[in-house]
């Protein structure tokens, strides 16, 4: 009676713990998990968090991406060490706590990658998409369902940008949400990054098009990607990169 009583404890912990740390489901597919969608923004007008990050707290492994609620700032977590940058006045400031919610959410939990050097041809940030999805496919991913993966090296330039509330408490429009950002750029600075791919799930965790993929251009964006600077630690959303020579890309080991 007492082992009943003691599991029926257990499952009520649990059940109290996930619904302290999450407001709606997580979704798993493969190895990747994610919780809230970029859409949802758009159909509730709000950007409400949907993740407390202390849920992953002790978690090994751990890669993940995605904005902070009320579109202040922007979270990176690499081999389980947050960064969360969030503007300060013209400036930006890098917490490593875990004391922040996150708008949506994409992660997965990988303890192996295996490293291909990438070709001094690719240069452009869709050049480094079709390369992703190639090698992926070559190395037995399935790469109709998302996975991540990982870039280090020497970019010669990449325009990123970091989240910051200019809504002004308006309904959350296409147009607010594209104004809502503090833009930077980076020149021949080491950096980390960490990315998420998938052709199937636009307004979840990746959107449709980016600054670096046009709509008028018939293609799609199907990457997700955030950095972290080896040289000043900066961090935030990749726009657009034009690579260096001697990148490398990591893909999971299952």
């Amino acid at each position: 009676m007492k082992k009943i009583i003691s599991f029926i404890s257990f499952i009520i912990f649990l059940f109290v713990v996930t619904s302290v740390f999450a407001i709606g489901n997580f979704s798993k597919e493969g190895i990747v998990e994610y919780i809230g969608a970029q859409k949802n923004i758009f159909l509730t007008g709000k950007a409400e968090g949907v993740i407390d990050l202390k849920f992953f707290e002790g978690k090994k492994n751990l890669y993940a991406v995605g904005p902070s609620a009320g579109f202040d700032g922007e979270i990176t977590i690499w081999n389980s060490k947050p960064y969360i940058a969030k503007m300060c006045g013209d400036g930006y400031i890098v917490d490593n706590t875990l004391k922040h919610e996150g708008l949506f959410l994409v992660w997965a939990q990988v303890s192996k990658w295996k490293s291909i050097p990438i070709p001094s041809s690719i240069k452009k940030y869709i050049d480094l998409q079709k390369f992703i999805k190639e090698k992926a496919s070559s190395s037995g991913i399935d790469v109709t369902k998302p996975f991540p993966f990982k870039v280090s090296g020497t970019p010669e330039e990449m325009i990123w940008h970091i989240n910051v509330n200019k809504t002004e408490g308006k309904f959350i429009t296409r147009e607010l949400f594209a104004k809502s950002k503090a833009i930077f750029s980076l020149k021949n600075e080491p950096v980390d990054i960490i990315g998420f791919y998938s052709e199937s799930h636009y307004g979840v965790f990746i959107s449709e098009y980016a600054p670096a993929i046009k709509p008028e251009s018939g293609q799609k964006n199907a990457v997700h990607m955030h950095f972290i600077s080896r040289k000043t630690k900066a961090t935030g959303h990749i726009d657009d990169i034009t690579l260096g020579k001697g990148m490398m890309l990591y893909l999971p080991e299952y």
